[in-house]
């Protein structure tokens, strides 16, 4: 059986692997499903249509699967997903999805998620990424693999970070932001790219040279938009060595919708 705080009320309904703890005065509704190895500290609200995965560590007075902030909502069965081995630390809120989006707010692998980080509707977490204290992600914001969100930083609507990117604190996101790229400020600017995160992740000296070569494409060269873009995507038959890299920002270049970050 799960290790169940006698002042802890888990409902009727709710699945638990007997490997879960729930800590003191926490309450988790039916419809919510937790993994093995996972642990709910104290005060904390899990409720709606919120899958759990395996090892996650859900420290004190967290509100998880709860409504979204979104007037349009009117109580559809909607859905939280949470993959395995996130840390979620103290006072995070993160919501359900909408129906005028895919439904789902979805969380991946081995995130990082510091106090007081708050994570809206429809969002689209990746994995291995770190979301310092006091963070907001607006709704439908999407979040590559092994992004940066400085603390007291706000993600606007429908935004698109890339993976391996990383904003300073206080920023204001309001354009998509590149993979790879380095922002901060208000307004948001790009310092430079990521190159201290790619050493740390053994990218190779090439693949390193082939992002600070698309870095000066896209802000150093005087380049339009698509001319950037054209250039880029030549890179892959210059540097094959670097081909996923090229391919992970020209995909993300033609999905821009709000506009990148300059």
């Amino acid at each position: 059986m799960a290790t169940i705080h006698p002042t802890a009320i888990v409902e009727a309904g709710a699945e638990l692997d007997d490997t879960v703890s729930v800590d003191a005065y926490s309450i988790v509704r039916r419809n919510v499903r937790i993994g093995s190895g996972t642990t709910v500290g104290p005060h904390t609200l899990i409720e709606g249509h919120t899958t759990i995965g395996r090892d996650n560590r859900i420290h004190q007075s967290c509100s998880i699967g709860t409504p979204p902030q979104d007037k349009k909502y009117a109580g559809e069965p909607t859905e939280l997903e949470i993959g395995d081995r996130n840390t979620i630390r103290e006072f995070c809120s993160i919501h359900l999805g909408t129906v005028q989006d895919a439904g789902k707010t979805v969380i991946g692998d081995d995130n990082w998620i510091m106090a007081y980080v708050h994570i809206a509707h429809d969002c689209r977490i990746g994995n291995q990424t770190i979301i310092a204290s006091f963070a907001g992600l607006a709704g439908h914001v999407h979040l590559g693999d092994w992004a940066i969100v400085g603390g007291q930083s706000g993600l606007h609507q429908f935004v698109k970070f890339g993976a391996h990117a990383m904003c300073a604190f206080a920023s204001h996101v309001s354009k998509d932001v590149p993979p790879y790229m380095m922002v901060d400020g208000n307004p948001l600017a790009v310092r430079g790219f990521n190159v201290e995160g790619l050493r740390r992740r053994g990218f190779s000296a090439e693949r390193i040279a082939a992002v600070k070569q698309m870095h000066r494409l896209l802000y150093r060269e005087g380049l339009t938009f698509d001319e950037a873009r054209a250039r880029i995507a030549a890179l892959a038959e210059s540097q094959p060595e670097a081909a996923a890299e090229v391919q992970l920002m020209t995909a993300f270049l033609a999905d821009a919708t709000r506009g990148i970050a300059r």
